[in-house]
């Protein structure tokens, strides 16, 4: 791997660095050689310690381990990586692939669902993603069990994309490893961790928000209030994606996220030619190139005063970047700067939709 790819994914594995951090210190800074000389200077400008650099040894390691499983990196602003994925804020820095990329040059749709699906849930995912499938379409899901796992076996002869939240080497759940190893075979298979990653609880939000990013529009099949499919409707719909959900008996609990979704706005939709309707006028060649840096204005210089007024507004309670601008008073590129220092001082969490909050 070339000196500067190795460089960016040492980067993105050095402590308190998220999508975010990562590609406004790309903007500001030029290249990932600059960023993480400058890295101990903003991290004490937030009010924290050093942060902990990702040790060269460990990349070159890492790196070794993906080569050797048949995998490669695809970093954010090379000229394969998924337009559409890149327009999200939060699109992952660096994704480990293998499969066929070429899928993603297609339109792509996800259809999410629940686990404990029933079996005419199964049944109908299975059916549209077929269906999609034979119409040019690719089928983008997250291999879980139930809804997720039709969707693959339905569009697996076709064009099948599946996105992981553990390493590109761990199977989860188990059952399925036959199965993630036929879409990397056949399809293609996405993972934004490590190789080794176990798939934690806190990396499924993050494997969704991949799966709403690479789709010009979501189904939801079938999906309980407060799964995970709704986290990836939410996305969706904030990316300005379509989102459709497929209707459900009112006594089933299973159905009920989806009939929220219709209620709120979502697509009702009951077989293929209702997706491809919505899908189909979208031509791919429209969506814009991706974008190597951070999309906003470049990070400022900020004075004390600058950050002693961010901090005051600040607390355990996540509040919106855009309210902070307008609290404030000050310039959003200096807001930026001031969260930047403080994420890489370790005391900033980001938050979904755009908010942040003080560390715990």
């Amino acid at each position: 791997m070339p000196d500067r790819r190795e460089a960016q994914l040492r980067l993105l594995r050095s402590a308190n660095i998220g999508p975010v951090t990562y590609r406004q210190l790309i903007a500001r800074f030029g290249d990932a050689e600059a960023a993480l000389d400058a890295l101990p200077t903003l991290a004490a400008r937030g009010g924290g310690r050093a942060p902990v650099i990702a040790d060269p040894g460990a990349v070159r390691r890492e790196i070794a381990t993906v080569e050797k499983l048949g995998a490669r990196y695809l970093f954010l602003g090379e000229d394969d990586y998924p337009p559409l994925l890149a327009e999200l804020d939060s699109a992952p820095p660096a994704l480990i692939l293998r499969g066929r990329l070429a899928l993603l040059e297609r339109p792509a749709v996800a259809i999410v669902g629940a686990r404990n699906a029933s079996a005419a849930a199964c049944r109908f995912a299975r059916q549209i993603a077929l269906g999609l499938a034979e119409a040019g379409v690719t089928v983008v899901s997250g291999l879980a069990r139930g809804v997720d796992t039709a969707a693959h076996i339905g569009s697996l002869g076709s064009g099948t994309v599946g996105v992981i939240a553990s390493g590109i080497d761990i199977a989860f759940p188990p059952e399925n490893g036959a199965l993630q190893e036929r879409v990397a075979q056949d399809g293609l298979l996405l993972a934004e961790q490590p190789p080794g990653t176990e798939p934690l609880a806190r990396f499924f939000p993050s494997r969704n928000r991949i799966i709403a990013g690479l789709a010009l529009g979501t189904v939801v099949v079938e999906a309980a209030p407060r799964s995970g499919s709704l986290i990836t409707a939410r996305i969706a719909a904030e990316a300005g994606r379509d989102v459709m959900a497929v209707p459900g008996s009112p006594l089933d609990p299973r159905a009920q996220g989806c009939n929220l979704l219709i209620r709120e706005g979502a697509t009702l939709v009951q077989g293929v030619d209702d997706i491809l309707e919505m899908v189909r006028p979208i031509d791919p060649r429209a969506v814009r190139a991706p974008a190597s840096g951070w999309q906003g204005p470049p990070p400022e210089e900020a004075s004390d005063a600058d950050r002693r007024a961010v901090a005051r507004l600040l607390g355990p309670v996540a509040v919106s970047v855009d309210e902070l601008i307008r609290q404030s008073g000050l310039a959003p590129a200096v807001v930026q700067t001031v969260l930047l220092e403080l994420e890489l001082g370790g005391r900033l969490e980001r938050h979904a939709g755009g908010r942040v909050s003080l560390g715990s």
